[in-house]
């Protein structure tokens, strides 16, 4: 679920399925709606589905939704990525996960509070377009014992609205299902968990 807010009140949106590849059953604001590539319900927009994914824009902004995603509001901010605030929600397993945006590129991200810096695999860094060339290479202890790694700093890091610029990562040589959202970012941010709410507010 994503939500965007400011001061006009959030918006939700959640993808609970699909028929076909031509229509997409939304949730809006709680309200169910199946709606047809390239209509609108409510200021949203489906523009694509495939691969359990919908690409939807609402509130000027594009978005991809996927079915199962853990709930995800950002409130207090703008198109422009001058939001303050990230509100994750707990989804299976009790993970944070969330869609967002490295240096423009679209990734997929989990919340690790044991992870010193963002943690990228390389795949996704190729993808980003990261020049490892030039990049510090270190050696990090990870699940599988040490393993060279490239140190990187990222333009962008972004979740919905809210933008973290300069920020270091370090690059895994193998494949990872998410980025991890380590802690080189979440230092910006005072964290507070209550249950299976977790919120981020930036730092000043």
């Amino acid at each position: 679920m994503l939500a965007t807010g400011g001061p006009a009140a959030g918006q939700t949106v959640t993808l609970s399925g699909s028929l076909g590849n031509r229509k997409a059953v939304l949730v809006i604001d709680g309200e169910p709606r199946t709606l047809a590539v390239g209509e609108s319900f409510r200021g949203v927009t489906l523009l694509g589905l495939a691969d359990g994914q919908a690409q939807i824009e609402m509130q000027g902004r594009r978005s991809t939704l996927r079915i199962g995603q853990a709930p995800v509001r950002v409130a207090g901010g703008n198109a422009g990525g001058g939001g303050q605030q990230i509100v994750l929600t707990a989804g299976l397993g009790g993970h944070f996960t969330s869609t967002g945006s490295i240096n423009g590129k679209a990734v997929s991200f989990i919340v690790d509070t044991c992870a010193t810096a963002v943690s990228i695999g390389e795949p996704d860094a190729q993808r980003i377009g990261l020049d490892l060339r030039s990049a510090d290479r270190l050696s990090a202890t990870t699940a599988n014992g040490m393993v060279a790694v490239h140190r990187v700093l990222l333009s962008v890091v972004r979740v919905g609205d809210v933008e973290v610029h300069n920020v270091e990562a370090i690059v895994l040589p193998n494949a990872l299902p998410h980025v991890l959202l380590g802690n080189s970012f979440l230092t910006r941010f005072q964290m507070k968990r209550e249950n299976d709410r977790l919120t981020l507010d930036k730092r000043p």
